[in-house]
């Protein structure tokens, strides 16, 4: 078992939601960190019945005076039930962790996501940090940092059976059903624009749906957890910048076992987005569960200069280019050599598969694993200027 990095999570008593996609582990962790809580399962079928018609039940599951926690797994499949998490929480001073794989029927107008009462968290795939002496970056794009991967002895059969669960328990829960084929073939087109910029009405045409189903299939994706998009930055931009939000599945494992593969591919087209996820699900993780406040984005000109990753926030600002290249070009440089004279505050990685670190002119070239295993350190926060 891994000692996961989620400890800031544990520093409130308030009730608070933790959202992730299925797989992370977030049962595991809160069992290990809470020994004593109340677990209520919402995937056993018979207590989901039983609550689904007696929200008012709950109570009934929960002794007098019970002062640990009462933990609700996968609490998206009976909305109605936070009402009664409400009542007790207001009437009873109950503290609850109430964990989703979903938020898409938690979005829908009338739910009760009481009003301030509980804070949200989110929960991600194991980290580098996390992983320690396990990691491998070979493995880790190929099959990405779920945590069962790290257990299963057909890592890539674990991958397939993941997506397919996927389909069938949360997608037929939300009542797609006969879109099943159509979001079938959407999740695999849309692994064509992992780490790219979305082209809803390309992808609309290889997926047989119009641009509308599109936009609603990759909002069903966030919903689900499993996707996520990345706006573009253009605080104080001083260059016409392209618009239009990137795509991501949120474990390149995931991202590689959707993405089909034939003798026309280039290898490296794949595997370079495979690091590019690497590096954004662990920014994600790690802004998350350390609190440091950052909003992601990336940055492209319309002539084609590119940064990966912007992160800003009041206490840092950085900017990331990966690279897969093992012999650094000077070319290579080009996008973060024009975004530190647009915005010479920010302090500038590339990170590829240079053997040692390396500098150029207020660039700072990483190896990729000693930048992974380094990263929190290296989101010091550095006060930037004002530029909103």
């Amino acid at each position: 078992m891994y000692i996961r990095c989620a400890d800031r999570y544990l520093m409130t008593s308030q009730s608070f939601f933790l959202f992730g996609p299925r797989g992370t582990g977030k049962t595991t962790w809160l069992k290990m960190v809470f020994p004593d809580a109340i677990f209520i399962d919402l995937l056993q079928s018979d207590i989901c019945t039983s609550l689904t018609a007696s929200p008012g039940k709950l109570e009934h599951f929960i002794p007098e005076r019970h002062n640990g926690r009462v933990v609700i797994d996968e609490v998206q499949r009976i909305p109605s039930l936070l009402n009664e998490v409400h009542r007790l929480i207001e009437e009873k001073g109950i503290s609850f962790v109430l964990t989703g794989s979903s938020a898409r029927a938690l979005r829908k107008k009338g739910v009760n996501l009481l009003a301030g009462r509980a804070l949200t968290y989110r929960f991600h795939p194991l980290t580098v940090q996390e992983l320690g002496s396990d990691f491998s970056l070979e493995t880790s794009l190929q099959y990405g940092h779920l945590p069962f991967v790290y257990q299963a002895g057909n890592r890539a059969d674990y991958l397939a059976s993941y997506i397919q669960t996927y389909l069938r328990e949360e997608v037929l829960q939300e009542g797609l059903a006969r879109s099943m084929g159509a979001f079938t073939r959407f999740l695999e087109t849309a692994s064509f624009s992992q780490a790219g910029l979305v082209n809803a009405s390309e992808i609309g045409r290889e997926t047989g749906v119009d641009r509308k189903t599109v936009d609603n299939y990759f909002q069903i994706t966030e919903d689900l957890l499993i996707g996520k998009r990345l706006p573009p930055f253009t605080k104080r931009s001083k260059r016409r910048l392209v618009a239009g939000d990137k795509f991501f599945f949120f474990d390149c494992g995931i991202y590689r076992s959707l993405r089909p593969v034939g003798p026309l591919d280039i290898p490296e087209e794949v595997s370079g987005a495979a690091l590019e996820t690497l590096v954004f699900q662990e920014l994600c993780a790690l802004n998350d569960y350390h609190g440091l406040g950052l909003t992601l984005y990336y940055w492209r000109t319309s002539s084609g200069a590119e940064v990966d990753f912007v992160l800003y926030g009041q206490n840092a600002f950085i900017a990331i280019e990966v690279k897969r290249t093992r012999h650094l070009k000077a070319s290579q440089l080009s996008g973060l050599k024009l975004f530190k004279k647009d915005y010479p505050q920010a302090r500038c990685f590339l990170v590829c598969g240079v053997s040692q670190k390396e500098f150029y002119e207020g660039i700072e070239v990483w190896p990729v694993s000693d930048f992974l295993r380094n990263l929190h350190s290296l989101l010091t926060p550095v006060r930037p200027e004002a530029l909103s």
